[in-house]
């Protein structure tokens, strides 16, 4: 079963259980309901995107509408093609409209303070979807992955990929020292800093031993950040770093990535050096989102690893919350302490995620129907 099919699976199992659970997880009721108990045809939900540049928020936009659409909602669904004043535009819109719910991902999470205010007093409820929204107290919901433990994951899998883990977490066998360069995500987004930070928690005891040495010295975020997550941008900034720090002859033994995206313009940059032709091995190069480009590249020993989100079950939650506040209850969370967005403390529902190496793509992907072994063996999606 590949995703397209997969979703009509998703969208039958989330009515049944919908069904069951009259809002599934929803708690005591806080409220008048927004929507009725029956007839849900008239309301819409509004659903922001970022972007279609990347596979993953083309799948969270699918997912979600489908979901919503199979609990009998209406669904407006926008992507911003990374450009913020657009997305801006089509949250104004969604309100003026009338949209009864917004589910929002944001391109930069400090950005739309505004619309929020204007959605709050229109008594439009908003759930932060992935990326946590800041400097607003009119946030009511956020669902997204644990993402401190994604970036101990990655950078876990970089040190077992180094050989100084094994893959059960006790010590491995290499001493190094190896050579490694750390990349981030946007700073605008608030998941880049979880990420790096739970990245860096993992790495830096073996930084203070000697045994990973940062050659260019770049150890700090803002350093090492990639302006909205781009290809191109991680492919500038490695081949500048090859060019800077690497001219001694020395190699790069390993890169943290905290994307797909970015670990493929690394690999580029790589390949174009002379990595991966001869002796010189491709260095451990890390990811997340579990592209189907990065996942035939690791399943091609290229790319060392992602970190799978499954973004079905992102969307299942989403939707479950969504249903709750719609009947005007409380949607369940599982984290109440973490997301401070700076003004105040989202209450929020983390779902889990999986590091994938070549070992597990067949487990992980393909037996679970995210992708089909023709795709994995095609790089593509729909092969």
């Amino acid at each position: 079963m590949n995703r397209r099919s997969a979703l009509a699976a998703f969208g039958a199992g989330l009515a049944l259980t919908l069904a069951a659970c009259g809002g599934g997880g929803a708690g005591s009721s806080s409220g008048d309901s927004t929507g009725s108990s029956g007839d849900t045809s008239d309301i819409t939900v509004g659903v922001a995107m970022p972007t279609q540049t990347s596979e993953r928020w083309i799948a969270d936009g699918n997912n979600v509408k489908a979901g919503l659409e199979k609990a009998g909602y209406k669904v407006d669904l926008q992507y911003a093609n990374d450009d913020i004043p657009t997305q801006s535009q089509q949250i104004d819109q969604m309100i003026t409209k009338g949209d009864k719910l917004l589910i929002v991902a944001a391109i930069d999470g400090t950005a739309l303070s505004s619309q929020l205010s204007s959605a709050a007093a229109a008594g439009i409820k908003v759930i932060s979807y992935d990326r946590l929204i800041r400097g607003s107290a009119d946030v009511d919901f956020y669902v997204s992955f644990d993402n401190y433990k994604v970036g101990q994951q990655q950078g876990t899998s970089l040190l077992t990929g180094l050989g100084l883990l094994n893959p059960d977490g006790s010590k491995g066998t290499a001493t190094g020292p190896f050579n490694v360069e750390l990349f981030a995500g946007s700073l605008d987004d608030n998941n880049a800093q979880f990420f790096w930070d739970g990245a860096i928690d993992a790495i830096q005891p073996f930084i203070d031993s000697g045994q990973v040495v940062v050659k260019s010295g770049q150890t700090k975020i803002d350093q090492a950040a990639t302006l909205r997550w781009q290809q191109e941008v991680a492919q500038k900034r490695m081949e500048d770093l090859l060019t800077s720090a690497y001219n001694d002859g020395s190699k790069v033994d390993g890169v943290l990535s905290p994307y797909d995206g970015i670990s493929r313009g690394i690999i580029t940059a790589l390949q174009n050096a002379g990595y991966g032709t001869g002796a010189q091995k491709i260095p451990v190069i890390t990811g997340q989102d579990a592209e189907i480009a990065s996942v035939k590249l690791i399943n091609d020993g290229v790319q060392y690893s992602t970190i799978f989100k499954d973004t079905r079950k992102l969307a299942e939650q989403v939707v479950t919350a969504s249903t709750a506040i719609l009947e005007g209850q409380e949607p369940e969370a599982n984290d109440t302490e973490t997301y401070d967005n700076g003004v105040k403390v989202v209450p929020s529902y983390l779902l889990e995620s999986e590091p994938v190496t070549k070992e597990n793509v067949t487990s992980a992907l393909v037996d679970t129907g995210y992708y089909t072994q023709a795709e994995v063996d095609a790089g593509k999606a729909g092969s």
